[in-house]
Parts: C-alpha cells; structure tokens; sequence
C-alpha cells in the first residue's frame, strides 16, 4: 500500500470590512426586538393598524373590538402588550380607554429597517 501525501494550503485570515456606522448596542437591540415581537402577532398588528388608521391616531378600545373574533379580555391583554413595549399609550376616558400610536416608537421602528437594508445609509 502506499501512501499519498495529503497538500494542505493554508487559509487566509478572514479580514473584516470597516464600519460604515456602529450596530446597534445590546440595550437598542433588546428595546427594540420587543417592539418587534409585539407587532409579530396578527392581532395585535391588525389592532396597531385599527388604531392607526383613525383619526388623530386614537381609538377607543369599544371601537377597536369591532371585527375581531376573539373575547375582549383577550383584546385588551394585546393592548397591553402593544403598550408595554411602546407603542401605544392609553388614557382613561370615564369608563372607557382609549389608546394613541407613539408615532416616535414607529418611526424608530422604521428607521432601524431602513438602515439595517441599506436604505437609510447614504454613501
């Protein structure tokens, strides 16, 4: 039997591109992975969207059920969630909540997509 020598050719050291901009800190990244896994439920975007879609950016929860097949615990609970992570805020009204879209906690939302594609970034 014999024995073939095996060629090993030796790998270049990965050389990393410079920064166009710095990515983001831990604490942007866990602010806002919230933020987006809030707006990952459909219900919950659909609800974003409802109260989005009104004028001055407000509805009341009463008004926001409509059109949804689930009870209104269960809506409130996904209120709570868009609330907790910013980007709604709610004030109580008498009997009734009504809820506001943050229009910066959009925004940033937006910003962040725009420049993570290289869309925001100009040369």
């Amino acid at each position: 039997m014999s024995k073939s020598k095996l060629t090993i050719t030796p790998v270049q050291a990965c050389s990393a591109a410079p920064l166009a901009r710095q990515p983001l800190s831990p604490g942007d990244a866990a602010q806002l992975a919230s933020a987006f896994k809030a707006l990952a439920d459909p219900v919950r975007l659909r609800l974003l969207s409802s109260i989005a879609s009104r004028t001055g950016q407000e509805a009341c929860v009463c008004d926001v059920s409509d059109g949804f097949d689930i009870s209104q615990p269960t809506i409130s609970h996904h209120l709570k969630v868009l609330r907790e992570a910013g980007l709604l805020i709610s004030e109580r009204r008498a009997s009734w909540v009504y809820y506001r879209v943050v229009p910066e906690a959009l925004q940033r939302l937006s910003d962040v997509l725009l420049i993570e594609s290289g869309a925001g970034v100009s040369a």
